[in-house]
């Protein structure tokens, strides 16, 4: 009785008008700071989408990782592979999943365009290739959900040439693996 009697004091009608008139204009300046915030977002969508570099939010992961997709877009391989490891530190799970099949995609892409022309070529685009695989099972590590790193990695495979195992071949010396074993009787 005594607390429920304490309670009636203390909440007059003025005090509760005034309580809710702050609470009113809590909720106006929240809702004026997400619509706000809103416009940003979609300013930054748009800008993405428009491949110009985002206004808000620069320093962001995301805005990063749009500038690098945009980079690697424009064939500037080399800016988008920096920009991209930059980010993994700073990734989650999911984040570094997604950076690492973006890296295997410019070294996938990068060995496919030079791929065939002479012998030299064919082995910068055999380690192109590599390192794509690398990248792309590192995105795999990293989220092993992600399909679409599989499928790359499964499509790459099928161009890379078998390893040959050392001290295997062809010919009649007994290569690496036997070099060192005595011929004949001792």
């Amino acid at each position: 009785m005594a607390l429920i009697h304490r309670l009636r004091i203390f909440f007059t009608v003025g005090r509760l008008t005034w309580l809710l008139v702050l609470i009113a204009i809590g909720c106006t300046i929240g809702s004026i700071y997400t619509y706000k915030r809103i416009q940003e977002i979609e300013a930054f969508n748009q800008a993405v989408l428009a491949g110009k570099p985002p206004e808000t939010d620069k320093q962001s992961f995301e805005a990063k990782f749009a500038t690098a997709l945009y980079l690697a877009k424009k064939e500037r391989y080399k800016e988008a592979t920096l920009l991209f490891t930059q980010l993994i530190p700073k990734a989650n799970q999911d984040q570094k999943s997604a950076v690492q099949y973006n890296i295997g995609n410019i070294f996938f892409l990068r060995g496919l365009a030079i791929n065939g022309s002479n012998m030299t070529v064919r082995d910068e685009a055999e380690y192109l290739i590599r390192q794509a695989k690398t990248a792309y099972q590192a995105s795999i590590r990293s989220n092993n959900t992600h399909w679409d790193a599989k499928h790359n990695l499964d499509r790459l495979l099928t161009m890379l040439p078998s390893t040959p195992t050392p001290g295997v071949g062809e010919s009649d010396t007994p290569g690496l693996m036997m070099g060192n074993i005595p011929v004949g009787l001792p």
